[in-house]
């Protein structure tokens, strides 16, 4: 990985999602990807990202619940998390934040914004 680049984690169910947003974000930021909540966690193990994009509707575990578990966690409470999801009604937004999450975006999305967004934070 390069040492320049802030390291971003993208958690997505959706290989394809995953490639996007890998293709966008990877010339400012080192993006490590996951299929899933529990690869999520496996690479929580050995690495600290500046900053974590969650998708919500996930097998498994989904992102409310994983985001539950990072918010708990001594280590990891204070990484910011984003929701980028294809859940688009406000209630889930709402839920969202109260469960810690920094901001949330709406899938699909504009590359623009999402760098703009990772740039509030990071």
């Amino acid at each position: 990985m390069e040492t320049d680049k802030k390291l971003i984690f993208l958690v997505d169910d959706n290989p394809a999602n995953l490639r996007i947003g890998k293709n966008v974000l990877s010339e400012k930021y080192t993006v490590a990807t996951a299929p899933s909540a529990s690869k999520l966690f496996s690479l929580l193990e050995n690495n600290r990202p500046v900053l974590i994009l969650l998708d919500i509707d996930m097998p498994g575990m989904d992102g409310y619940e994983a985001i539950k578990i990072l918010k708990l966690n001594h280590d990891t409470k204070n990484i910011p998390v984003i929701f980028l999801t294809g859940m688009t009604d406000s209630s889930n937004e709402e839920k969202g934040r109260s469960l810690g999450a920094v901001d949330y975006l709406t899938k699909p999305f504009d590359p623009q914004t999402l760098i703009a967004c990772l740039e509030k934070y990071c």
